[in-house]
């Protein structure tokens, strides 16, 4: 019903270690996909940003943050997706027990998938993640730099100024990003399913569905905790 019904609910019906059911996958790919990020975008700035003016060129600088963040995060993401892909499975693995369960752990989930359906299957739904991602890192590199870069000097500020900057632009960048990716845990779920089990046949198709069937707020639960999350 919500999110306080499901964290009531989970410790009853699964136990309480089903809390951190997926997190060996999250704690594995948190790492270099933020490296990876940073490193990328560094990359990016020089190709949007070289020359520009942030002080005469607003406008340009504002874009060129946009297109350096969106890129870096589309580039990590080729890197690490299968363990994103991983997470989401074995976080939606539910029963208490290893017999009510599809999968044993992280290894078996990408070895099960990867024999029902291939590479791809471990890829499956990463056109939409890429789309979402470029808008999340977009909106959160591209509002946090030109943010820090009005500022009188952005290398005094203050720890409780940058920290609200950043935490209004997490905000921000995730619900503007978040339909996507629920769109993208959606076609997750369909990886190593077969016949009446596959629900949508493509991206574009899972779009249409979740609005005509669930309304437009369905792109948007669990939007709240993600906010929460940070």
């Amino acid at each position: 019903k919500g999110m306080v019904d499901c964290f009531v609910r989970i410790p009853k019906e699964q136990g309480v270690l089903a809390y951190w059911r997926g997190n060996l996958a999250n704690v594995i790919r948190y790492f270099p996909t933020q490296a990876l990020n940073f490193a990328f975008r560094d990359k990016y700035k020089q190709v949007f940003l070289g020359g520009v003016d942030k002080k005469t060129q607003f406008w340009r600088f504002f874009i060129g943050n946009l297109a350096s963040g969106g890129a870096a995060g589309a580039t990590s993401l080729c890197f690490v997706y299968p363990l994103d892909f991983a997470r989401t499975r074995l976080a939606a693995d539910i029963g208490k027990g290893a017999g009510q369960r599809e999968f044993n752990g992280l290894g078996d989930c990408l070895v099960k998938i990867f024999k029902a359906d291939g590479i791809m299957g471990l890829y499956r739904g990463f056109g939409v993640s890429v789309q979402g991602i470029i808008i999340y890192r977009a909106a959160f590199f591209g509002f946090y730099d030109t943010a820090k870069g009005m500022l009188p000097d952005p290398k005094s500020a203050g720890t409780i100024l940058s920290w609200a900057i950043a935490q209004t632009v997490t905000t921000i960048s995730g619900i503007i990003s978040y339909p996507f990716d629920t769109v993208r845990r959606r076609m997750m779920m369909q990886s190593g399913r077969k016949g009446a089990d596959i629900m949508y046949k493509n991206t574009i198709d899972c779009w249409k569905k979740i609005a005509k069937n669930e309304g437009s707020a369905a792109f948007f639960k669990g939007a709240f905790s993600n906010v929460l999350r940070g």
